[in-house]
């Protein structure tokens, strides 16, 4: 029972470890892959334009000089000079902010977005590197395997048991197993360079990778309604309701204006009469309204969010849809790596079983190298399929986790 209870500590320590330094790759992706800086950047630019909403008209500032000065009673006018303000209606400033700050809001779930393909883009990849690592390992043993029936077939040629052309052939698949290894690094040293591509660091880095991975004995259950808080859904969430702060703005800016303003004209002193306002400039304060009667485009305007909260519906509705069959693949697809798994682990123990046999009937003397050939060929097989089901099954997880967590 205690060395039970201390197989379980291992196995959930290496499993945390695993989880650990992934998700360590993970945050050093995010912290430095340019495509989430161009994003964050791109947030920052909508952040800044709640700033740039409240802003209001340019102030007007005219002047004229009266070529031919008109006469008035207290004096010639002499020159205008005028400012004029023109305000929006109540509300509409704190419109323009909301509809900026909707449009911001829709700018960071972009953000999560990228940083959730970015982790899954880093998962597969280091699972990818796992089962290449992987594969080399049982290359390594079965190329070891190979030589120790070597021996034993040079062995047997001393004794007249075995011919030469039995060790030509072991030596032949101890050639081709080598090649295969060396397959595997190049395809390990292609798959590292993309891997710290994701990372955005030096593509000759070494990458870590745990020597082994199991399947676990039972799987999380999730229902389609974890889906709703995928932030490929949400993103259609906030860009509806800035559709809906963008009628509200435009609901305000259909209200008419409101101006203010002075006028300033400077009078000339009459000479030939003497009174008290003789030469009084002229101080006039005006207020003025700009009211949109002929104007349809608010109207049309109000029509094209309507059509686009619409659009925004069914784009929702069909990404959800997508998104639901992505989830029944993936689940199925882990439960197919599961399956495979394990069938593979009894034909495996069923070829040790198949291989002991043959070492036993060697030391009667009757060992066939033919057979061995067989046999190792079929545990390499069985060995390989297994490999491929772990990534698959974890490649699968990662995609579920990025469906729904």
């Amino acid at each position: 029972m205690k060395k039970l209870k201390y197989m379980l500590a291992l196995l959930f320590v290496s499993a945390f470890a695993k989880a650990q330094q992934l998700q360590s790759y993970i945050q050093e992706a995010e912290a430095n892959n340019p495509e989430i800086q161009a994003f964050e950047l791109r947030y920052n630019i909508a952040e800044e334009k709640v700033n740039e909403a409240n802003w209001i008209p340019n102030t007007e500032v005219s002047a004229g000089y009266f070529v031919s000065e008109p006469e008035t009673r207290v004096g010639a006018q002499r020159a205008r000079i005028g400012v004029k303000q023109m305000l929006p209606w109540f509300g509409t400033i704190t419109a323009r902010e909301n509809y900026a700050t909707a449009m911001a809001d829709a700018e960071y779930v972009d953000i999560t977005i990228a940083k959730r393909k970015l982790a899954l883009s880093v998962a597969q990849s280091y699972y990818s590197l796992y089962s290449i690592r992987a594969k080399q390992a049982v290359l390594d043993e079965n190329i070891q395997l190979l030589q120790t029936y070597e021996q034993l077939a040079l062995t047997s040629v001393e004794v007249g048991k075995a011919s030469a052309v039995d060790v030509l052939r072991l030596q032949i698949r101890q050639n081709e197993l080598q090649q295969q290894k060396e397959v595997l690094e190049e395809e390990f040293t292609a798959e590292q360079t993309a891997f710290n591509n994701l990372l955005n660091r030096e593509s000759m880095m070494t990458v870590d990778v745990v020597p082994e991975m199991e399947i676990p004995q039972e799987d999380p259950f999730y229902e389609n309604e974890a889906l709703a808080l995928n932030p490929e859904l949400l993103k259609y969430d906030k860009l509806y309701e800035s559709v809906a702060q963008s009628e509200l703005l435009n609901q305000r800016e259909s209200l008419p204006m409101i101006g203010f303003g002075v006028d300033y004209l400077p009078v000339t002193e009459r000479s030939d009469v003497n009174f008290s306002d003789n030469g009084k400039d002229v101080l006039m304060p005006m207020v003025s309204i700009s009211i949109p009667i002929f104007n349809n485009r608010y109207k049309s305007i109000s029509k094209q969010n309507e059509l686009r909260q619409q659009e925004i519906e069914t784009q929702r509705e069909q990404r959800l849809n997508v998104l639901e069959s992505a989830f029944a693949k993936a689940q199925s697809q882990r439960n197919q790596a599961r399956i495979a798994y394990y069938t593979q682990e009894r034909n495996l123990k069923q070829a040790q079983d198949a291989e002991e046999i043959l070492v036993k009937n060697y030391e009667t003397g009757t060992i066939d190298f033919n057979d061995v050939l067989d046999i190792q060929e079929l545990q390499l097989k069985f060995q390989m399929n297994q490999i491929e089901s772990v990534q698959m099954y974890y490649v699968q997880s990662a995609i579920i986790n990025y469906l729904i967590n």
